[in-house]
């Protein structure tokens, strides 16, 4: 064993799939990519979340309340990626990455048609916000679409590195 600089710690726990996350303000709609989040209940599906208050989609996840969490396949990892690597309050997000907004059930943000699977959120926490930019969030609504057979996800591991979900193993388990 040798010793890990601290600030390399994130990329051996970072959480699940990176994530689309939208929100609609005064300034309308718009996407960030996120990989700060992880589950905290099973029913109701509860997630936490990481939205800095330097990112342009914090203001209207704050104002708001409400947010989608798009959850996208490998085959649009290098739009995940442009997106995480721009500003929304200088681009449309969905015009220039190709990307359809469908308008939610529950909610404002929309939905992001590529995406395999959609959750509609709202904020039911917000003590860590001022603290940590943690954001506790309940899904309301849950989309999937049947139509996409390849459902692999990409995970982030820092700098530029992904892992995508490769072979399912299922073992004997008591979780339900």
């Amino acid at each position: 064993m040798r010793t890990l600089a601290l600030s390399k710690v994130y990329q051996l726990i970072e959480p699940g799939p990176v994530v689309l996350l939208t929100t609609k303000g005064d300034d309308g709609p718009n996407i960030m990519t996120m990989s700060w989040h992880m589950m905290l209940e099973f029913e109701p599906p509860r997630i936490a979340c990481c939205v800095g208050d330097t990112d342009f989609s914090f203001a209207a996840l704050d104002a708001t309340g409400e947010c989608v969490i798009g959850i996208p396949a490998v085959h649009l990892a290098r739009k995940v990626v442009g997106i995480g690597n721009c500003h929304g309050n200088r681009i449309d997000k969905f015009a220039t990455f190709g990307l359809t907004p469908k308008p939610g059930k529950m909610v404002k943000a929309p939905l992001i048609l590529e995406c395999f699977a959609n959750l509609e959120c709202k904020v039911i926490d917000r003590r860590m916000v001022r603290d940590y930019d943690v954001f506790i969030l309940e899904v309301i609504q849950a989309w999937i679409d049947p139509t996409q057979k390849s459902r692999k996800t990409i995970h982030h591991q820092g700098y530029g590195k992904f892992v995508v979900d490769g072979r399912i193993v299922t073992l004997p388990s008591k979780m339900r």
